[in-house]
């Protein structure tokens, strides 16, 4: 899996144990744990503050630490987590992609099946499409015609 080294993986097994599965029903609590999810503060029907829960996890740490590798990752992983850079700004988007991760591997091993890069190539393509008519709404507006190859 992108992002996910040797050491990340033993940090993973060795502070959780491998049947972590077990003791979070679904990856958003297993996300929520490891304080990697938003911490809404609503009051009054208002939202007063969004940011993580501060925890001192290894796994967590180590998750970030994954999520951080992908900047040179060229699949659907490292371009998400480019766009969320660029969009969010680092520190956010580090952790809005270890939350990512992490909610993948719950999945992994709760269904223990291996990872399918596969699973990506709709995204994939709905990203393409996208990137595709921007560049032609762009180029429309200098006054050009962009032809497609493929």
């Amino acid at each position: 899996m992108p992002g996910i080294q040797v050491s990340t993986a033993l940090v993973l097994f060795t502070g959780l144990g491998p049947d972590f599965v077990t003791r979070f029903p679904t990856a958003k609590c297993f996300s929520s744990w490891l304080g990697l999810c938003p911490d809404n503060r609503i009051t009054g029907g208002k939202i007063i503050s969004v940011k993580t829960r501060d925890v001192k996890s290894r796994a967590a740490m180590a998750l970030r630490l994954a999520a951080q590798s992908l900047w040179h990752c060229k699949d659907y992983l490292g371009d998400c987590f480019r766009r969320w850079k660029a969009r969010l700004g680092t520190p956010k988007a580090i952790t809005a992609m270890a939350h990512k991760l992490a909610r993948v591997i719950w999945h992994l091993i709760k269904y223990r099946r291996p990872y399918d890069p596969s699973v990506w190539q709709q995204a994939e393509a709905k990203l393409k499409q996208k990137k595709i008519k921007r560049l032609q709404q762009n180029a429309a507006a200098l006054g050009f015609q962009l032809l497609c190859a493929s």
